[in-house]
């Protein structure tokens, strides 16, 4: 529910939730984002908001009001705006694609009504605390407001997520028109559901598709380092990164590296070689597995955008939500669609890190199937390793060829210029580590030279 201050939103929600089960709904009251919610992303307080699935969420202003009254009060500059607005359809959209039914009102008051109001309860010693000072702006910025919020509807009113402008000067008018509309969203979204019965296919005879260009097979897996090398080069790194953490923090840069790659190809041990001479109260490591059934109710990225680091820590993923064109598409977890949706949601998602100052590195892990090999056998015969080896590595590696065809697209298709792809070479562990915490070093070396 967005639109005028005092235009009677307060009053909406309590009645159309007073007609509903109170375990099915969740309302969230949206107010300028706080000193914590500003070390992320624009959107990133929303997604911390998002109804489950079979769940309806109200907000009671929401990114729009985020986004007018950063535009209104000069806290964001006005090249920002459009690109603001343009993260608003990609969310709305990727919801929508989702399953999600997304109804969006706008209350429109009169100035004289919206003076009137806002003097009726700023008198109300009860209620007067519901007056904030951006309420006497909008009506001593009346014109200049209704020129932003029009600017905004017009961009905002797209096909999967239209506008319905409210005439708020009758209250009756307005629920009335709000339920009416309500009804007419939900009921729509009712009619639309279907239940797709799961293909009876086999997962391991996906059809190949081209593999060009084949940027695995670019790989030089002969790269090595001696024992000598390795120490001297790993001390000189660490050193670094160590020098840089303190960097990121002075800044206030936010850093987020994720580590994909085929099972047994050494994230484990490039990641504990890339904190070993890290503060740990300013990095935090998160392992990501397949989702749980409560992570399930939500859109597959909610959890992702929940583990972000704020501004001046260091992230790190062990796994992400490049699984949805990888693991979910070779074993059918995920449909065509949704798996062939992902890159664009990927990029966009990515694009949104970037553009608020995160420094984003992406690896890919990249082993041979005889390396592989010799590392599960190796495993396998040793008592202290055997936990790290189960029937899954087994099986999935007898689909390597499968994988590799999703690899090679997911890296095809998602390496931009503001979040590219290194594809580390993995045979030589040596090798892998040094290089690893050096793409690091140079990526974070690159975003200070704005600063």
């Amino acid at each position: 529910l967005e639109g005028w201050a005092a235009a009677g939103k307060g009053a909406l929600v309590k009645q159309i939730v007073g007609y509903m089960d109170p375990r099915g709904f969740v309302v969230h009251p949206i107010w300028p984002a706080t000193a914590q919610e500003r070390q992320y992303p624009f959107m990133w307080r929303f997604w911390q908001r998002l109804p489950r699935a079979g769940q309806i969420g109200f907000f009671y202003h929401s990114w729009y009001t985020h986004v007018l009254e950063e535009r209104l009060f000069k806290r964001a500059s006005e090249p920002e705006i459009p690109i603001r607005l343009g993260q608003i359809n990609a969310f709305e959209r990727q919801m929508v694609d989702d399953g999600v039914a997304i109804a969006k009102f706008w209350i429109h008051l009169s100035k004289k009504e919206l003076k009137k109001r806002l003097k009726k309860t700023a008198a109300d010693s009860l209620k007067a605390w519901r007056v904030r000072s951006e309420d006497w702006q909008q009506a001593k910025n009346y014109k200049q407001y209704t020129a932003f919020a029009e600017e905004m509807l017009i961009h905002t009113n797209t096909e999967f997520a239209p506008w319905t402008l409210v005439e708020g000067n009758s209250q009756r008018w307005a629920r009335v028109k709000v339920l009416t509309e309500m009804v007419s969203t939900l009921s729509k979204a009712l009619d639309e559901l279907h239940i797709q019965a799961t293909p009876l296919t086999n997962p391991f005879q996906e059809q190949l598709k081209s593999r060009e260009p084949d940027f695995l097979a670019e790989v030089d897996l002969t790269q090595s380092l001696s024992p000598k090398q390795y120490k001297k080069s790993l001390r000189q790194q660490q050193a670094l990164l160590n020098k840089l953490q303190l960097e990121i923090y002075k800044h206030q840069i936010p850093v987020l590296v994720i580590f994909e790659g085929w099972d047994a190809a050494g994230k484990g041990g490039a990641i504990k070689r890339l904190t070993d001479n890290l503060d740990p109260r300013s990095y935090v490591v998160s392992a990501f597995a397949a989702p749980t059934e409560s992570e399930k109710a939500y859109h597959y990225l909610w959890r992702f955008w929940k583990q972000l680091p704020e501004a001046g820590n260091i992230g790190i993923f062990d796994r992400s939500w490049y699984g949805r064109v990888l693991v979910e598409r070779v074993e059918k977890f995920a449909t065509e669609s949704e798996w062939q949706r992902a890159y664009q949601e990927i990029n966009e998602f990515e694009g949104q890190l970037t553009s608020a100052g995160y420094v984003l590195v992406k690896f890919w892990l990249h082993i041979s199937q005889e390396e592989q090999l010799r590392r599960f056998t190796e495993r396998q015969n040793d008592p202290f390793k055997q936990y790290k080896l189960t029937a899954e590595d087994w099986r999935n590696r007898e689909k390597w060829e499968v994988y590799e065809v999703a690899v090679n697209q997911m890296i095809e298709l998602t390496s931009t210029a503001t979040a590219p792809w290194t594809l580390i070479a993995g045979d030589n562990k040596h090798y892998a580590r040094v290089k690893v915490i050096q793409a690091v070093t140079e990526a974070i070396n690159a975003q200070l030279k704005y600063r």
